[in-house]
């Protein structure tokens, strides 16, 4: 018995402090987790089922029988520490293989010119051992490279090798080179590959997670629970009836949402009985969570811009029960002069949607620089107008959530650096638990530093949809950065400065809903109207306050509509008495 104590404990020994820290504190945070999760049981198979393998690793060491009866008087504390002992073992032999194949590889590889025939369809094996022979070359750039050749023209051959294998244009892979290091590149390239699982969200506004879970593996739904950071997520391996055609699911007792979607809602974290903005609010999975957490009470306006999307917005919100929401369509760069003031604002802007390409993988070719300074130009001024409509005076919130499905620097720290020179605004820590921070620097580009307390979410990092999420806390009402005078000039969209980047009034020259949507599809018309030439400067004279800018702008519709129904009038009475005209004279023709 003492040997076998002695063996079975091996693991443990050898660990360093820190780590058998860890091990304890992983096993006693999931002792708690335990304790609040009502769906805790969930996760047992699966640990159970993972021993299995690893009684492999110490068959040299003990006979089988035995390796089973150790198994099975194992603590789990003890189970762990063999597993970290065989994942070091494999690491290392792994680490070793992969010195000797380096040590066989060092020899120099020469790069050859294009010789694949331009119309022929390329041979994805031969590029595919191209691109594993540029990188290994890039990786130890000085004792590999060809005599002569630069590293310019290796990332070259990279990028159009990539762009072929992938099937992204040259623009967007020379960009991902750029923001990130060639071996994350080819991660994230890998996993825009492959779909992102299968996620819903419990309506905890009608059922609790442990109930509904119950209820779908009764119906043959393999599922677990998203994971600790989310008490309400459900994560579906495979499924015997279509998971978005349930009795559940038209009962409304879960969303099916992406996990990604969750972090922005978790970020804002409405309290009952506040008003809420959900500025971009269609199909409805962000204000319907929103309503569960206010536990239906207060009131959110959930504003959509397209009218085609306010069906299934509108549809969504019947069928989870969502009874203090209230539906609008409105340009959300108007919202300020319609609702005024709410205590928190949750902006899930329109970007280019480099973030889920594993969702569209239109986008892999379809975006080009101009399309993301066009998104981006948006993304301004929508910030812009949703933290105008956030009360700064608010006793429980004041908070604004900027968050885009975009993984693009100009669509995210950029905007948010914006944000801080124009208005009155800082930014606090998000409240989640994981993520990477935001950049502070890109390509010789320097942001605020506070930047840093936003959230990045990668596919190859999170098994998640690309995802920013950024929490601002508004300090004043001011129209400006603090220090600055309340006036057109301390304005974000207000008096341009003659560089021609904001337009003289951002939330006027706005398109309606029924226009034409632009080649992005997001309803705006982006870019239309907000570069245009700054025009002249008017006297300096008394600030008309909003009231009376907008009697004059509602004066001046009613006008024009007035005119245009009086040349309808017209036009129409001149129909009618052209036939009448046209008798008479015939009549006349005919009597003569």
């Amino acid at each position: 018995d003492d040997d076998d104590d002695d063996a079975s404990l091996e693991g443990i020994e050898n660990k360093s402090p820190k780590d058998a820290k860890d091990l304890f504190s992983d096993e006693d945070e999931e002792d708690d987790s335990d304790e609040d999760d009502e769906f805790a049981e969930l996760g047992d198979d699966s640990d159970e089922d993972d021993d299995g393998p690893l009684e492999q690793d110490f068959s040299g060491e003990e006979s089988g029988s035995e390796s089973e009866s150790d198994e099975e008087t194992l603590l789990p504390i003890e189970k762990k520490a063999r597993k970290e002992d065989a994942r070091r073992k494999r690491e290392a032999e792994d680490a070793a293989a992969e010195q000797v194949l380096n040590i066989e590889d060092e020899d120099v590889y020469e790069l050859s010119g294009d010789e694949d025939d331009p119309d022929a369809p390329p041979d994805l094996q031969h590029v595919q051992a191209r691109i594993q022979e540029v990188v290994r070359v890039l990786q130890d750039f000085k004792s590999r490279r060809e005599p002569g050749r630069s590293r310019g023209e290796y990332v070259e051959r990279l990028v159009a090798d990539l762009a072929t294998y992938y099937g992204y244009n040259t623009f967007l892979i020379q960009y991902l080179l750029d923001t990130f290091s060639v071996a994350e590149t080819m991660e994230l390239l890998e996993a825009n590959e492959t779909q992102r699982p299968v996620t819903l969200r419990t309506n905890t506004l009608k059922c609790r997670r442990r109930e509904l879970a119950a209820s779908l593996i009764n119906r043959g739904v393999n599922l677990d629970p998203i994971g600790k950071w989310s008490k309400v997520g459900l994560l579906v391996y495979d499924s015997r009836v279509p998971i978005g055609a349930t009795p559940e699911y038209m009962a409304g007792h879960y969303m099916l949402q992406s996990a990604s979607s969750f972090l922005p809602c978790m970020a804002l974290a409405p309290q009952d009985g506040e008003r809420v903005l959900d500025v971009a609010a269609a199909p409805g999975g962000k204000t319907t969570y929103l309503a569960a957490l206010m536990r239906n009470t207060g009131m959110i306006f959930a504003n959509e811009f397209q009218k085609k999307r306010l069906s299934s917005l509108v549809a969504n919100l019947q069928r989870m029960g969502c009874t203090n929401a209230t539906v609008c369509n409105y340009d959300g760069r108007q919202l300020p002069k319609v609702l005024g003031h709410v205590d928190r604002v949750l902006l899930d802007a329109p970007c280019s949607g480099t973030g889920v390409i594993a969702k569209d993988s239109s986008v892999k070719v379809s975006k080009s620089e101009a399309d993301i300074n066009k998104c981006a130009h948006l993304q301004k001024e929508l910030l812009v107008a949703a933290i105008d409509c956030c009360d700064a005076n608010s006793k429980t919130g004041g908070y604004v959530v900027y968050s885009t499905c975009s993984i693009t620097v100009e669509e995210n720290e950029a905007v948010l650096d914006y944000i801080l020179k124009k208005r009155d605004v800082k930014l606090v820590p998000t409240g989640l638990e994981f993520g990477r921070p935001g950049f502070t620097s890109y390509r010789g580009k320097n942001f605020h530093p506070s930047v840093e307390k936003s959230r990045r979410f990668y596919p190859h990092v999170h098994n998640m949809d690309g995802f920013f999420v950024a929490k601002i806390k508004k300090l004043s009402n001011k129209l400006g950065p603090a220090g600055a005078e309340d006036g057109a000039a301390a304005n974000g969209f207000g008096k341009a400065t003659g560089d021609g980047s904001d337009s003289e009034e951002g939330y006027e020259q706005v398109s309606g809903s029924d226009d034409e949507v632009g080649e992005g599809g997001d309803g705006y018309g982006v870019g239309v109207g907000v570069d245009d030439e700054v025009p002249e400067k008017k006297p300096a004279g008394k600030k008309k306050n909003a009231r009376a800018r907008m009697l004059e702008e509602l004066k001046a519709e009613l006008e024009a509509e007035k005119k245009a129904k009086e040349e309808k009038r017209g036009k129409e009475k001149e129909t009618k008495e052209k036939p009448a005209k046209e008798k008479k004279e015939k009549k006349a023709k005919a009597k003569k």
